[in-house]
């Protein structure tokens, strides 16, 4: 079976990017495993999908093979836990990426080392554009997850994470305070 042009699960990526081809899609965030194995369930207002949209650029130059691209543009959200508060996260993710394709792992290496404003890949025979969203979205989460203000903090009582209210919670008391009362002649309770 031959890669199409305009299929994303068996992209042709040089037929797309001399025929300037645009794809736009939904695609749902449950068939992306490695993306969702440590997010939360989704909640109320968040849809469980990802918008994308891909763009073909080829450059033709004299004497020597086209520069092929793809411009990719992704966004959803995905529930994630704060690991400030251990609370829930709706965090927004984003990918605007442009990806040079060239032929040999060596080439794309080299090349890549060397550009700064796009990620250089060897070109595939049939792309599966589902793998490199995930990929990106991937690369995109946040290394460690967390409110830029906690609905409502964690409260520690020993060695345990408290249920109450940070009001309803006495705080304990210090250890040495016994001793510092029978310095000064007061009873330990």
């Amino acid at each position: 079976m031959r890669a199409s042009s305009s299929d994303p699960s068996r992209l042709d990526v040089v037929a797309f990017a001399k025929a300037a081809g645009h794809l736009s899609g939904t695609t749902d965030l449950a068939g992306l495993t490695r993306l969702t194995e440590n997010t939360l369930s989704p909640s109320d207002g968040f849809p469980a999908a990802i918008d994308w949209s891909l763009e073909g650029l080829c450059t033709e130059r004299a004497g020597r093979e086209p520069e092929v691209r793809l411009h990719l543009v992704a966004r959803c959200t995905l529930w994630l836990q704060c690991q400030r508060c251990l609370q829930p996260l709706a965090q927004p993710l984003q990918v605007d990426g442009l990806f040079r394709f060239v032929a040999g792992d060596e080439e794309a290496a080299r090349l890549d080392d060397e550009s700064e404003h796009e990620d250089v890949l060897p070109l595939p025979r049939a792309l599966k554009l589902d793998d490199l969203i995930e990929d990106e979205l991937i690369l995109a989460l946040p290394i460690i997850p967390r409110h830029d203000t906690c609905p409502q903090p964690l409260v520690f009582v020993g060695d345990a994470i408290a249920d109450d209210t940070p009001a309803a919670i006495e705080p304990a008391p210090h250890p040495f305070a016994a001793l510092a009362r029978l310095k000064t002649g007061e009873s330990p309770r």
